[in-house]
């Protein structure tokens, strides 16, 4: 499994800055207000969940990346002080960041 620390503690950055959406309803309403520039869902998050932000994400005609952490909701929620199944990061430059250290965790786990 991949060490998702530097990604988690991105994470905690974006909740300090104040540029994270933690929670259904709170990402919910930076998908559709146009603020999230991405969304990430926990490795233990639903099946229905994950169809739900995609149908918000598709309806709102967004572009917005939705990807599935390797971290669970209780690990997103030691980093954030927020436990939660769905976020969004709502900053560009934290978007980008995060996403690139979520490729690359998958890349190194993919060559382990």
């Amino acid at each position: 499994m991949a060490d998702n620390t530097a990604m988690l503690s991105l994470l905690g950055l974006c909740k300090r800055a104040n540029k994270l959406s933690c929670g259904h309803d709170a990402a919910t309403g930076a998908i559709r207000s146009g603020q999230a520039k991405l969304c990430i869902l926990s490795s233990d998050s639903s099946q229905r969940l994950r169809e739900e932000m995609q149908r918000e994400i598709t309806m709102k005609k967004s572009d917005i990346p939705l990807v599935v952490s390797d971290s669970t909701m209780d690990e997103i929620g030691h980093a954030t002080s927020l436990r939660s199944a769905v976020l969004t990061v709502n900053d560009s430059g934290f978007a980008k960041s995060v996403s690139k250290l979520i490729k690359t965790e998958r890349r190194e786990e993919n060559e382990c």
